[in-house]
């Protein structure tokens, strides 16, 4: 017998009942920003949750659990539960860091999550997109146009392979994708520490949007994996290391 007080509504893409789920944790994320809570105050109860929210406490404690499970929900004894920042600064000094550099294992973890998470979105464009969805994301691309530091193009990068990963319609990846967007710009930085690259940038990304036009799913998984590797080159180079030959 399902509870009156939530949403009936289930989508084929999640299991029974996660739904449900994962339009709380929506709520709640939306509820924390509206609040403008910031890091290390207290969390709304369980109690306040369901109250605010027209939630039975089973699905609130359900939600809470992916919560935390992201780092954004943390217990703490004395304090009870208070909001917390995602760990992406504990996340960016584990895989990033050494003496400065990114490293070379690093480098592949991150830019093999991205290449998972970038080639799945993609598939999910291809089938639902529309043309405003890729106009769009031309128009967050020709910003890049009009730069000239190298730190506003890392930006611009990161901010364009957001909007990719945001087309895809999955929250919980895109929270975990912007959770690492500290580590991700490092990698991102590298090549263009050395050079001002910004037009093999917004070609490189032109070429991702005209295979997601042209629905072609091999052209588009293939520039995902170039884009991917790029930079391993100029890591190298600082690190003193032979680069791998694929």
């Amino acid at each position: 017998m399902s509870n009156a007080a939530e949403p009936t509504h289930k989508t084929p893409e999640f299991p029974h009942g996660r739904s449900v789920v994962n339009r709380l944790v929506d709520d709640i994320r939306d509820l924390v920003e509206t609040r403008r809570l910031q890091v290390g105050d207290p969390f709304p109860t369980e109690r306040e949750l369901c109250a605010s929210l027209g939630a039975s406490r089973n699905t609130v404690r359900e939600a809470l659990v992916v919560l935390r499970a992201f780092g954004l929900v943390e217990t703490r004894p004395k304090s009870g539960a208070i909001v917390a920042d995602g760990h992406a600064e504990a996340v960016r000094r584990l895989l990033s860091f050494h003496r400065g550099l990114v490293s070379a294992e690093g480098f592949r973890d991150v830019q093999g999550f991205r290449r998972i998470v970038e080639t799945g979105v993609g598939e999910h464009i291809i089938m639902h997109a529309s043309d405003a969805d890729l106009a769009a994301l031309d128009a967050v691309n020709d910003r890049i146009l009009g730069l000239r530091e190298p730190d506003d193009l890392v930006r611009a990068d990161y901010e364009f392979h957001d909007a990719l990963v945001e087309l895809g319609g999955n929250r919980t990846v895109l929270a975990t994708y912007r959770m690492l967007r500290p580590v991700i710009e490092d990698i991102m930085r590298i090549g263009k520490s050395v050079r001002t690259v910004k037009t093999d940038v917004h070609a490189t990304h032109a070429e991702l949007v005209d295979a997601l036009r042209q629905r072609d799913r091999i052209a588009y998984t293939y520039l995902v994996s170039r884009q991917m590797n790029y930079g391993l080159r100029h890591l190298s180079q600082q690190s003193g290391s032979e680069p791998e030959r694929t």
